[in-house]
């Protein structure tokens, strides 16, 4: 299942329809026919297919509670809650950085036979929505593999541990009128500095 209106650009989520979900716990719809609260769980083994589905360094934790009840045509509404404990690579140091994840969501469940095209998306309007769609097979959804795709969303894409940052670096090229100004005033380019490290 593939949320259709945010993209986890920095972790791969791949389609069920290339892979068996690690993270699989599914409802049969007919079970909904009233309000149900389901919390779902991720073992020692699925949380450590995930730990490598996602390129994670650890993840301990993962447990999911979804508030469901069934809307018009064949759509499932549900309220969700992540918690998550996860350690990702520090993209500077590559050392451990801890991540608690508490955060709530919205999903749509929606029949995969009633889900638009790609072209017919309206992605404009897509980020106007609070809920998420998420595809199903009209039979039975499953909660493990949309906890699995919210934990995705949630990670942070770029995780830096504490004190680890480039803050003597400047983040914008300077133009050549800048560095014209500058050497004319007899102050040292952070690039000229760097240039005259490298050739050491």
């Amino acid at each position: 299942m593939m949320s259709s209106k945010k993209l986890a650009d920095h972790h791969e989520i791949v389609s069920p329809k290339q892979i068996t979900p690690e993270f699989s716990r599914r409802v049969p719809l007919a079970k909904l026919g009233r309000p149900l609260e389901e919390k779902v769980e991720a073992n020692k083994e699925e949380r450590e297919a995930l730990r490598e589905r996602f390129g994670l360094l650890s993840l301990s934790q993962l447990v999911c509670v979804f508030y469901l009840q069934r809307g018009q045509d064949g759509i499932v509404l549900a309220d969700g809650r992540l918690q998550a404990k996860a350690e990702q690579a520090c993209i500077i140091t590559g050392e451990a950085v801890e991540e608690a994840i508490n955060e709530a969501f919205q999903l749509r469940f929606i029949p995969e036979s009633d889900m638009p095209d790609d072209d017919e998306i309206d992605l404009e309007s897509l980020l106007q929505e609070d809920a998420d769609d998420v595809p199903y097979d009209g039979r039975m959804i499953d909660l493990g593999e949309a906890a699995a795709e919210q934990l995705a969303l949630c990670l942070t894409p770029y995780p830096r541990r504490d004190g680890a940052g480039l803050e003597s670096f400047v983040d914008v090229t300077p133009s050549d009128d800048e560095l014209e100004v500058g050497a004319k005033e007899g102050k040292k380019s952070p690039f000229t500095i760097l240039k005259k490290l490298q050739e050491k």
